[in-house]
């Protein structure tokens, strides 16, 4: 292999039923690099890689760093102009690389571009990521070819301006690592594509369980973290009070949600850890505005809500 453009890294953890698809699709794209990062399988998934045909470069870690750890502990060994994300369960189309790069290649201000992710019956999850009016970041599954966001689980970065705006949030473990990303990229002036023809199949929950007490302690606590670290100040307080808000008064509610997010225990333990990673997030803040060439404030004009 002469010359690859794009390192597609791969996060897996117990990815022994589903990977192989992944690996296999992936041997029919465009000239790459693949790394596979495996967060400490212990289901047999590193017997599996190594015999695979591909022959994929391992980047096997002493513990489960989880999505956002995983990249993170590859990119200092990306050298390539691009680096996708690619999800273990996600099987790209033939021709999914060559899209996504050439996308890139055509569009100078844009560090990013994200797939289509189609689930196993054909429906869309996601051909982008679009910003709440109240700080979440949304699956699209209609997008114009500008997005707010990518979709973390099949996109191309330019490797660059991903480094320039502070690499991948590795302590947020998995969930917002990508909308984080984006935000800070618009942040420091690029755009984010999204490029219809770049099709994915995606197993939807082959490695966590939606709707579980962990996705939503992980979701509701990384918002949180992303509005500290990259949304206007007044935002950051209204959201802060809001969540808090919510969660004194539900025990008041006799129409409370049956869902895990609506667990009293579960949002303490949200502040409670996002009160403990303030300081920390504080600084990140500070250093995230120091590097940024657009405002906050209009980013947030311009596409929350949207």
């Amino acid at each position: 292999m002469s010359n690859p453009r794009t390192t597609v890294v791969v996060v897996t953890w117990r990815g022994r039923d589903h990977i192989t698809a992944c690996l296999d699709a992936l041997a029919r794209q465009r000239p790459h690099r693949t790394v596979v990062v495996d967060n400490a399988s212990d289901d047999g998934t590193a017997d599996l890689l190594a015999a695979h045909p591909s022959r994929p470069e391992v980047l096997r870690l002493p513990v489960n760093r989880g999505y956002a750890g995983g990249l993170a502990a590859a990119l200092p060994g990306v050298t390539t102009e691009y680096v996708a994300w690619l999800n273990d369960d996600a099987a790209p189309d033939e021709g999914w690389l060559a899209a996504l790069e050439d996308a890139l290649d055509a569009s100078p201000g844009a560090a990013a571009a994200t797939s289509s992710v189609l689930l196993v019956d054909g429906s869309t999850q996601s051909v982008g990521v679009r910003l709440t009016g109240d700080g979440h970041g949304a699956d699209l599954v209609l997008a114009d070819r500008e997005v707010f966001g990518f979709c973390g689980g099949a996109a191309l970065v330019r490797t660059g301006a991903l480094e320039a705006a502070g690499g991948v949030p590795e302590s947020f473990f998995c969930y917002y690592e990508d909308t984080d990303t984006a935000w800070r990229l618009r942040l420091n002036g690029h755009r984010v594509l999204s490029v219809g023809p770049a099709r994915v199949r995606h197993r939807h929950g082959a490695s966590t369980r939606p709707g579980s007490r962990l996705f939503h302690r992980w979701n509701e606590r990384n918002r949180l973290l992303m509005l500290l670290r990259c949304a206007p100040a007044p935002v950051v307080a209204r959201e802060l009070a809001r969540f808090a808000a919510i969660t004194v008064l539900l025990p008041l509610r006799r129409d409370r949600p049956d869902a895990e997010n609506f667990r009293v225990s579960l949002r303490v333990q949200v502040l409670a850890e996002t009160l403990l990673r303030l300081p920390a997030t504080w600084v990140q803040r500070v250093r995230i505005g120091r590097r940024a060439e657009v405002a906050r404030r209009d980013v947030w004009r311009e596409w929350a809500g949207r």
